[in-house]
């Protein structure tokens, strides 16, 4: 099982995710829970037509960091 990071955002009425190490791997949901629900199925749908389209899978190297100011 890999990790990868996601960057979840709440906006005016949703929440939205991506994975930075994933260039257009993107989900919404009406929750945090569900949008979590919807990335994991993005990334792995994401990954599963890369594999198909024999491209490499990129390796995980995004981090974060809370800074305080």
């Amino acid at each position: 099982m890999s990790k990868y990071l996601v960057v979840i955002e709440k906006a005016e009425r949703n929440f939205s995710a991506y994975c930075p190490d994933l260039p257009g791997c993107v989900a919404t949901g009406k929750t945090k829970r569900e949008v979590e629900k919807n990335i994991r199925e993005a990334i792995s749908f994401h990954l599963d037509g890369m594999k198909e389209d024999h491209v490499p899978i990129p390796p995980h190297t995004a981090t974060a960091e809370y800074v305080a100011v």
